[in-house]
């Protein structure tokens, strides 16, 4: 990667929504799992419901906690690094990021105290409620971040305004209720519930395997194994609704994903398996499974899928059209400053192509003037709009494995539940357990390839088909960006030990058992520990 500016504030920016990334899917979804138990606690009065929640409780403080702080740096790099974007789509952008922290971020902020310090000053029912505000505040946190990224992904509601050089928007509910925002929502927060159930799981088996707080891991296994079993397959139907839409608002980013090089004919076939061979711009190997393509893209089996090389083609004839736009636009900028009329021939050029206005834009590292661009600079503009493969390629399939392993091992420990079979997996079945707490990692992995896979994919744009990545960075050099690139990787690096710490101190201390006898583990050996004791 150069060290240029577009380069280091995109690895700035993708940096600290990772970072944030490992923080939020777990909240999200260990909201809703306290709630659920505590009212399980409410309703039958038993305290190992409530010592439940209290366990769960303080994990679930420590990580928002960090989910809060280094969520707060990223809504400040819109204007630091990105002030053009800030700029340029204000008006539509800001609006659900300030509902966002008004209606959702306060709600949860708030209740969060009573949740924490009310156990004593509140009634059961009272309690409850705020356990409740708690995890509505952050889901609803979560679905206005992802209406503005859904925008961003799909901006519907907003029309481009010469005069000002601002999205404006035009209908508020299209831009609420954005299909793309709507899939990402539910597919997002669906995969946090899977993370905190995978979470949950995991370290009750592990409390399983040591042969402590068995009356607290069983329930917590029965809980979030129904709890996450029905958001695995969720998240798995509601990818394929993603898979949809992609091939409706976001053709490249599918293509790239399916390393789709030439346009697939009706039914097309999945490539389950491929070697993308950049160079040759084609496939070196490839394993394809037929049909699944089609019934996920296009819910059909008579609609063709169009490739990589043909959407570079339809790519050349946007960028023409937008230059003929940004042509028009200096015109009508320029008579608007003098304080002349517009010709109207003039402002139908612009009208009649504004929508490529933004793949005139493309052209800008590759012409000096976009009037007067070759044959040869259209098509490496036109090329630029491909992301890179490989990466779109395995890390789509990465996610999409993880996905369907969540399914079987949740399903599995929802049967053994139902069953009354948990607790005698201490005795026989063990290496299930081994697997569970193995597999504690692997729900952050598939969120973090699955935004990866988001917003690698819209690349070059960073509102797609409006506005190029490289148009919207601030004016700021190099070593500013890299000073606080620094700056933050060690921060949150710092950060990020002190959770994984905390939260390992609180798990080998596990639950107040309240008088619970501890039993000896069925054998020695094995895993001995989440960490090293």
């Amino acid at each position: 990667m150069e060290l240029d500016i577009v380069s280091l504030s995109r690895l700035q920016f993708a940096m600290t929504a990772l970072y944030h990334f490992l923080f939020v899917p777990l909240t999200i979804g260990l909201s809703i799992l306290l709630a659920t138990m505590e009212t399980v606690y409410v309703m039958t009065g038993r305290e190992v419901w409530k010592r439940m929640v209290k366990f769960w409780g303080t994990l679930f403080g420590i990580n928002f906690v960090l989910g809060v702080a280094t969520g707060l740096t990223m809504e400040f790099q819109f204007g630091m690094n990105w002030s053009y974007y800030s700029q340029y789509v204000g008006d539509v952008f800001g609006a659900p990021l300030a509902i966002e922290g008004l209606m959702a971020f306060f709600l949860e902020a708030t209740f969060v105290g009573l949740f924490f310090f009310g156990w004593d000053k509140l009634s059961k029912r009272q309690h409850l409620a705020a356990t409740w505000a708690v995890a509505m505040g952050t889901n609803l946190s979560a679905l206005w971040i992802l209406i503005a990224n859904g925008w961003m992904q799909h901006p519907v509601g907003s029309e481009f305004n010469p005069q000002t050089m601002r999205m404006e928007v035009t209908s508020f509910y299209e831009v609420l209720f954005n299909p793309v925002a709507q899939a990402k929502f539910v597919h997002t927060v669906s995969a946090g519930y899977v993370t905190a159930s995978l979470f949950i799981v995991g370290i009750s088996a592990w409390y399983l395997l040591k042969g402590r707080h068995i009356e607290i891991a069983r329930r917590s296994i029965a809980v979030a194994a129904a709890f996450g079993f029905a958001s695995a397959l969720s998240v798995v139907v509601l990818g394929d609704e993603s898979g949809y839409e992609a091939n409706l608002n976001q053709k490249m980013k599918l293509a790239t994903i399916e390393a789709m090089w030439e346009t697939e004919p009706a039914p097309a076939s999945f490539n389950l398996i491929a070697i993308p061979d950049m160079e040759a711009r084609d496939n070196s190997f490839a394993i394809e499974v037929p049909y699944v393509m089609g019934l996920i893209a296009t819910r059909s089996l008579t609609k063709e899928i169009p490739g990589i090389k043909e959407l570079v083609e339809r790519s050349k004839d946007r960028i023409r059209q937008g230059v003929i736009a940004w042509e028009a636009l200096q015109k009508i900028r320029a008579a608007d400053d003098a304080g002349q009329t517009v010709d109207e021939a003039v402002r139908n050029d612009f009208v009649i192509n504004q929508h490529n206005l933004g793949y005139a834009y493309l052209l800008m590292p590759f012409a000096k003037d976009l009037t007067k661009a070759t044959n040869e600079e259209i098509d490496a503009a036109a090329w630029s709009a491909v992301p890179n493969i490989w990466p779109m390629f395995y890390g789509f399939r990465i996610m999409v494995a993880c996905g369907f392993f969540f399914i079987l091992l949740t399903g599995v420990f929802f049967f053994l539940a139902s069953t009354g079979k948990v607790e005698g997996l201490r005795f026989k079945g063990r290496w299930l357990l081994h697997v569970a707490v193995l597999s504690i990692p692997l729900p952050w992995i598939a969120c973090e390839m699955g935004w990866f896979v988001a917003e690698y994919g819209r690349q070059p744009w960073i509102i797609e088909g409006m506005l190029p990545t490289h148009a919207a960075v601030s004016s700021l050099s190099v070593t500013e960006v890299l000073l606080t690139l620094a700056g933050f990787v060690a921060l949150y690096s710092t950060l990020l030990v002190i959770e994984v710490s905390l939260m390992l101190k609180y798990i080998r201390k596990g639950p107040d058992d309240g008088g619970e006898p501890e039993a000896m583990p069925a054998r020695t050996g094995g895993m001995s520990s989440i960490a090293a004791e």
